[in-house]
């Protein structure tokens, strides 16, 4: 008897070899596509050697059991004979060739042939489908990911991790457990590896990353978003398969950095004569840059600009424009036109005119030093005339955001205030329910609720840690997921807290690491201070910010809390830059939470959601009466404006700020009225107590009156017309005659 390796044994391999592959990265579904082996282990085999295979599966057991074995050779037998009436060289070709991979309706028709004195169609088709469940963990074919998501067979899964080595199947359920990932969301991650098992007819430890990517593009294409559970898979196999370079599925899906070339064509751009400039300029430029600005960059020249023009003006293929097409671009780009408010001023027009207008600059400079760049210089289409309202324009915009600090400013207080409370309120809740049985009742703040399970999900699924911890409202019916009330309370407080109190842009919130905070003697006393080594995330500004007594109190909650999360030491987590579109090291991130079974940094859309949902509970709106908004950058506007209104000098604000010129620190500062006034009076106090005393004394009685008489007998050359004071009076140079006769009028 002929029979087909099973995988069940230690060291065995069933199916080819795991294929070569490059260190290539997937960024594109459409390039991943399904791979299985060309023949199955048992393509060759007779019908009767196929079916003397049976007898090794573990099914075989409780069917021999119950006396139902005999159906599963019935039912593949009937598949058997079916699939010899197509042509082909194997099971495998005949397979494919009947269409049993993409239709299931063939069983159907199998099932609707009686058979004299046999069973009725509802049970010939549970013995087809035993038979072919059969022939799938014998892998006498290779069925193809649509297949396996339409055939409903609930125990070919779990034959399949009985069957092609278990003991690897173990160890990826280890993982999960290690990952401290919820049980059903690892049986559905088994699943999807099970699936690939099928497939590509290699045991788990043979899988590689094209497989798991290949399953993904086919689900996105079948349901128009991937499988959620492919994530828990991909981290389920890394150790236990070969899954290259990238250690997260998110990881291997991402887009990484596009070449200049790659910017430039994204826009179609036809004529080869301004690509060519385009790609060329862009790369002198790319040293000085970093790669979110060479984006935007590309993005204005070769949209908005060169791709524009091609558009409205086709055949033009030279950066040499015509008046007439120079006119008609900029009158465009001063417009744009939404599709619920119409045609309005474009903002950002300033800002184009004057990316394009350097751009003709740089090349004309460039080519008196190099004769290279000589054939693109041209006339530039974009007067100096045509920039002059930017100024005007970043002046309105500088004024926009004063008045956005001064309205959010003496909200802080109520808000910081609010985040405190809720982070207090979210934890008692969180232990109440915690110590609560399931079904089991809580009172908090007044009102009662119930400890529930998720309806989808038996209690049997949870122990221990594992138990869910949502809450029922006995009075709404509403259900809280409470330690995620908790999770996002804290999360919002700490970042409130931070922002505040050290004014860091939001990317270099998120890089704070535990190793950012070192000791730094001072050199005059020699005491021990505790600073924090923020990492530079625009002009490569490294600075240290002094760590006061809140600030440290705060630090410190974050690093116990992730300490206590990960049972010891903070988690090293990489971070994903998306402005730079590169993965960091794995670092201890101060800024970093647990999201289902790994840690992550959150992006910036998270902590805004964060902010958001703190902000709604304060019950503060703006002048129009919406719930007032308030961004992480707001906080570093607030942060610069009371350093400056405190008394501290604005050369070392900018320097905690770490901006390279003043100037921008004063366009972070708002200065209030109340403000300016005692700013003002302080001058004076000042001015004053530098001066002679004497010249301060109080004047004399007689010097008054003197000084009244004197002024009401000039009144008329003062003049009483409502001019503003210190401007000129047309009464002083009226002729005598007139001036007379106003006298004595």
């Amino acid at each position: 008897m002929t029979t087909a390796p099973t995988g069940s044994e230690e060291g065995t391999r069933s199916g080819p070899r795991r294929p070569s592959r490059s260190a290539s990265k997937f960024k594109r579904l459409d390039e991943v596509v399904e791979t299985r082996a060309a023949a199955a282990c048992g393509d060759r085999l007779s019908a009767e050697e196929v079916l003397a295979l049976f007898p090794t599966l573990p099914s075989w057991t409780n069917a021999e059991r119950y006396g139902n074995h005999r159906r599963q050779e019935r039912g593949a037998r009937r598949i058997l004979d079916w699939l010899q009436a197509h042509p082909g060289q194997g099971w495998q070709d005949r397979w494919l060739v009947s269409g049993a991979d993409r239709d299931l309706s063939w069983i159907d028709t199998l099932a609707d042939e009686p058979r004299e004195g046999g069973p009725g169609r509802a049970t010939r088709r549970d013995i087809l489908v035993e038979g072919l469940t059969s022939l799938l963990l014998c892998r006498i074919v290779l069925p193809g990911y649509g297949f396996l998501a339409s055939f409903r067979a609930t125990s070919l899964f779990a034959h399949v991790r009985r069957r092609f080595r278990p003991d690897l199947f173990a160890l990826v359920e280890e993982r999960g457990r290690a990952l401290k990932a919820e049980p059903h969301r690892v049986r559905l991650a088994l699943v999807a590896v099970s699936r690939m098992v099928l497939h590509t007819g290699r045991d788990v430890d043979l899988l590689t990353a094209e497989d798991l990517l290949a399953l993904r593009a086919n689900s996105t294409r079948r349901r128009g978003c991937p499988d959620p559970d492919l994530p828990l898979a991909w981290s389920l196999l890394c150790g236990v398969a070969d899954m290259g370079e990238h250690a997260t599925l998110r990881d291997a899906v991402r887009h990484g950095r596009q070449s200049t070339a790659e910017m430039v064509d994204r826009h179609g751009i036809r004529s080869r004569d301004v690509r060519e400039v385009l790609i060329r300029y862009l790369d002198e430029r790319r040293p000085a840059m970093d790669y979110n600005s060479l984006v935007q960059l590309a993005a204005r020249l070769a949209g908005s600009f060169w791709a524009d023009i091609e558009r409205h003006h086709p055949g033009i293929d030279s950066l040499h424009l015509p008046g007439e097409v120079a006119e008609a671009w900029k009158e465009r780009m001063r417009t744009t036109t939404g599709a619920a408010s119409g045609a309005r001023p474009r903002k950002e027009r300033w800002g184009l005119f004057v990316v394009v207008r350097c751009f003709y600059r740089d090349v004309q400079e460039w080519a008196q030093d190099d004769p290279s760049w000589a054939r693109w210089s041209v006339p530039n289409p974009v007067r100096k005339s045509d920039t002059v309202g930017h100024a005007k324009a970043r002046r309105r915009s500088t004024a926009e955001m004063h008045q956005r600090v001064r309205d959010r400013l003496p909200h802080l207080p109520v808000l910081v205030e609010t985040a405190e409370r809720e982070k207090a309120d979210a934890a008692r809740f969180l232990a109440l329910v915690r110590q609560a049985r399931l079904g089991g009742e809580v009172v908090f703040d007044g009102r009662r609720y119930r400890r529930v399970a998720p309806a989808a999900y038996g209690t049997p699924y949870y122990s221990g840690d594992t138990l869910p911890t949502r809450a029922e409202d006995l009075d709404s019916g509403e259900v809280a997921d409470v330690a995620q009330d908790e999770h996002e309370a804290f999360w919002a407080w700490a970042a409130i807290e931070v922002l505040r109190d050290t004014g860091v842009r939001i990317e270099e919130l998120l890089e704070l690491t535990h190793l950012a905070l070192v000791s730094y003697r001072l050199p005059d006393t020699g005491e021990v201070v505790p600073m924090l080594q923020v990492v530079p995330s625009k002009a490569d500004r490294e600075r240290l910010l002094l760590v006061g007594p809140e600030l440290a109190s705060v630090l410190a909650t974050i690093i116990t809390r992730l300490r206590a999360e990960n049972g010891g030491p903070v988690p090293a987590t990489a971070r994903y830059d998306p402005y730079e579109r590169v993965t960091g090291p794995p670092l201890p991130h101060l800024f970093q939470h647990r999201v289902g079974w790994r840690w992550e940094v959150p992006d910036k859309k998270t902590v805004q959601k964060w902010l958001t949902r703190t902000l709604t509970r304060t019950g503060l709106t703006d002048r129009a009466g919406r719930t007032l908004h308030c961004t992480p950058h707001d906080f570093r506007r607030m942060f610069a404006t009371e350093a400056v209104s405190g008394g501290l000098p604005l050369h070392i604000v900018a320097r905690l700020l770490g901006h390279a010129n003043i100037t921008t620190t004063q366009a972070y500062t708002a200065i209030f009225d109340d403000e300016l006034v005692r700013s003002y009076r302080t001058f004076l106090d000042n001015r004053r107590a530098l001066r002679p005393e004497a010249e301060y004394r109080e004047p004399t009685e007689h010097e008054w009156r003197e000084f009244q008489q004197h002024f009401h007998t000039r009144k008329l050359e003062l003049g009483e017309c409502g001019r503003p004071y210190g401007t000129p009076c047309k009464h002083e140079h009226a002729c005598f005659s007139e001036l007379t006769a106003r006298a004595f009028r």
